[in-house]
């Protein structure tokens, strides 16, 4: 673990409790006396406090420094990624934080399963456990978009990935990506695009949706 997520980082005196007290001192089996590294994942700033006193149930921290230091990926990279089982998403979810994606907007396309829903609040735990482990000094964001028409108005930008003879690669210069979900896109959702916005990946094999999403993140961001 690189830091502790805690949203009043940053003040003098902190109390910890519950599942952070647990973690810390049952998980971690920090002692007293010993300095933890802790973010509120607002500013870039890592914050060092000391644990003054520790009981079963709370933990007394006082702040002794902080620096600002901004871990994250070189590039910017927003997803576009048309909804898929949310049980694929949590299982990749992780390896994406890590390469340093910026955002992921979560598109209803038309193949998409209209049963599946975006649990937002699970997604950000992950994200959290996730960032405490790698380091990312940034919260991914994630947003929910209604049809690939409405994502297409706020994000023109965007390109999709898509069978082409333009294949993606380390030095494409792509900030926004559309994956399609399983069953890939329809003529009509493809016509959305010029040719010079479509890219494809450089294999004969079929990918799955989140396997997709990783290759585009390590291409673009590593």
């Amino acid at each position: 673990m690189q830091y502790l997520f805690l949203e009043q980082a940053g003040e003098q005196q902190l109390t910890l409790q519950g599942d952070e007290h647990r973690y810390i001192f049952k998980v971690r089996r920090h002692r007293e006396g010993e300095v933890i590294a802790l973010r509120n994942l607002v500013d870039s700033t890592i914050y060092f406090y000391t644990i003054d006193s520790l009981s079963k149930k709370e933990a007394m921290l006082s702040l002794e420094k902080s620096e600002i230091l901004a871990v994250e990926a070189k590039k910017k990279l927003h997803l576009g990624w048309c909804v898929i089982d949310p049980k694929s998403v949590e299982k990749v979810l992780p390896s994406l934080n890590e390469m340093g994606v910026d955002a992921i907007t979560f598109i209803y396309c038309f193949r998409s399963q209209k049963s599946f829903k975006v649990d937002f609040k699970r997604l950000e735990k992950i994200l959290l456990n996730s960032s405490q482990q790698c380091g990312r000094s940034s919260l991914m964001q994630l947003a929910l978009a209604d049809s690939l028409e409405v994502f297409l108005e706020e994000h023109p930008d965007t390109y999709m990935l898509n069978f082409s003879e333009e294949t993606l690669n380390t030095s494409s210069d792509i900030s926004t990506m559309l994956i399609g979900c399983e069953g890939g896109f329809t003529a009509e959702e493809v016509a959305l695009f010029k040719p010079e916005k479509i890219r494809g990946l450089d294999t004969s094999l079929i990918l799955k949706s989140e396997s997709a999403v990783c290759a585009v993140a390590t291409k673009v961001l590593l």
